[in-house]
């Protein structure tokens, strides 16, 4: 769960912090109910001070996620690829790991130790911030803001232990393969975006095809029944015939 793809969806707004706490974790407990998978849900900075972090912890215990990913930017917040981040200090956001840690308590939810250090500061800065937040004890580190390949080869290479990499349409990185990436010793590969950019090309297509042709004959899309089938609708028809009123 993408903090960028929430606020899209709920706002049709850029990822620049405009999402609170409760409507990231309204959307990270809705989308848990919806799916089967284990969901990694972007916490942002926390939303605040340390008790607001344990909060942030506790609710998303409560959505049922099964990790979270904590960032190191001082609020207003960005997207991890825009320019103009702003970064807090790394012992502070050490301190605020700990927090989180201690807040998660015996519940199996992951922490994820995020820094958006490399598009602000550059690649040692990443790979110094990246340590320091394993060493916190988070269960993974991730280095964001990532854009070529020789950057996803350098921090394969550099940082050692369970670690995250993200992989943004349009840049180059989309050349590597999961393999190629387990081969270089990344333990989960976020591809963050790739459903949503399909979907809203796929939306732009479908109208501009209505617009020109007057039908959408030529859509290519799903129909009536397989969209049924995707949303379960057999499973609420048979809970009808069996409780519901009697004709």
């Amino acid at each position: 769960m993408t903090g960028f793809g929430a606020t899209a969806a709920r706002l049709g707004m850029p990822d620049i912090g405009l999402l609170t706490q409760t409507e990231m974790t309204t959307h990270a407990r809705d989308m848990a109910r919806a799916v089967r998978v284990p969901l990694i849900a972007d916490a942002d900075t926390g939303y605040g001070g340390p008790s607001n972090i344990k909060r942030t912890v506790r609710e998303y215990v409560q959505a049922g996620v099964a990790a979270i990913h904590l960032e190191d930017q001082v609020a207003p917040k960005r997207c991890g690829q825009m320019a103009g981040i702003r970064l807090m200090d790394a012992r502070e956001n050490e301190r605020r790991l700990r927090c989180a840690l201690q807040a998660r308590g015996d519940d199996p939810l992951l922490i994820i130790g995020r820094t958006d250090a490399l598009p602000a500061a550059g690649l040692a800065e990443a790979l110094d911030r990246a340590r320091r937040y394993r060493d916190a004890g988070v269960d993974l580190v991730f280095i964001d803001g990532i854009k070529t390949v020789a950057q996803v080869e350098a921090v394969a290479r550099e940082l050692p232990g369970p670690k995250i990499v993200s992989i943004v349409d349009g840049n180059e990185t989309t050349t590597l393969t999961v393999h190629e990436l387990q081969a270089m010793g990344y333990s989960v590969v976020l591809y963050a975006v790739t459903a949503l950019f399909s979907a809203a090309r796929a939306v732009e297509q479908a109208l501009r095809t209505l617009r020109d042709d007057g039908t959408p004959r030529a859509v290519q899309a799903l129909d009536y029944a397989a969209f049924s089938e995707i949303v379960a609708l057999s499973e609420h028809q048979r809970l009808d015939e069996q409780f519901g009123a009697e004709a």
